[in-house]
């Protein structure tokens, strides 16, 4: 009888620890997922987005390293993400992806955030949450010097263009059928090729927002900058389409008040500065 109870009893601790073991993996694998507990801040953006990011060969001005990679990133959200993830006391690890990669990836857990230029939409919020703004990006066109529209006043002088801008963008999804009998061409799968396909007379504007056309306007000495801003004929977008937020998974709020936290303490002059500088260090612009 004695016997029988100490073997029913071993077995019942048995099962305890068993338990308690499968309990316990379930909750460490979910922390490793969010990034939780392993004070590592890891950003995703395409890195090939100047001057907001870019890729290049060496750590010159302060670039990082980017995951499983030989090559650095640099520019205006990689110095951003350098500063956030300073002031949170963390590491900083960049990953580099696609631009159509980026909300999946922080749906996922793949990332922490998203820090890529990204406009705060009613339709990305149904899927990432979003910070509070840290730049206000206004919309532009840009043509070459020599063409029919470089002396564009309004959108409306933008009218029979040929055109096109980067794929799932507010310029365009949004901007771009706002031009009168416009010859929309496919989307651009990125920035860069959407710059190469003006200068190679492909078309004749894009449509894009101010920082990466002052930076291709530093690139490309024969494109001119069209903006609109403050006229009647300007491009109509609404605040939500020229805010720039850093996206986080959705429920992640402890992430969002720390990141909230850091933006909260820059101002809009500290956001230019920052801009300015990113646009002198390009690759192109040297």
């Amino acid at each position: 009888m004695k016997k029988s109870f100490v073997l029913a009893l071993c077995v019942l601790l048995t099962a305890a620890l068993t338990l308690t073991g499968c309990t316990g993996t379930p909750a460490a694998s979910a922390d490793a997922a969010s990034g939780a507990g392993d004070n590592v801040l890891t950003v995703a953006m395409e890195c090939s987005y100047a001057p907001y990011n870019w890729t290049q060969p060496d750590n010159s001005n302060g670039a990082a390293p980017i995951k499983d990679s030989p090559d650095y990133a640099y520019g205006y959200d990689v110095m951003m993400a350098q500063h956030i993830a300073e002031k949170l006391g963390m590491e900083l690890e960049i990953v580099k992806l696609d631009w159509d990669s980026l909300v999946p990836a922080v749906q996922s857990g793949t990332v922490d955030c998203v820090i890529a230029g990204q406009s705060i939409t009613a339709d990305r919020l149904q899927s990432v949450d979003f910070t509070t703004p840290y730049y206000y990006a206004s919309i532009v066109a840009l043509a070459k010097a020599d063409g029919p529209y470089a002396n564009a006043a309004s959108v409306a002088d933008l009218a029979g263009a040929t055109c096109t801008s980067q794929i799932n963008t507010v310029w365009y999804d949004a901007c771009l059928p706002q031009i009168e009998n416009a010859n929309i061409l496919p989307a651009q799968e990125t920035a860069p090729a959407m710059l190469v396909a003006l200068e190679s007379g492909r078309c004749d504007l894009v449509v894009t927002d101010m920082p990466t056309a002052m930076a291709a306007c530093v690139a490309y000495s024969d494109f001119v900058l069209l903006d609109f801003t403050g006229k009647d004929g300007n491009f109509e977008v609404s605040d939500e389409e020229i805010n720039i937020g850093i996206s986080v998974k959705k429920g992640n709020a402890e992430l969002l008040d720390q990141i909230n936290g850091v933006l909260a303490e820059l101002t809009v002059e500290d956001f230019t500065q920052m801009m300015d500088q990113a646009i002198a260090a390009q690759p192109l612009s040297n």
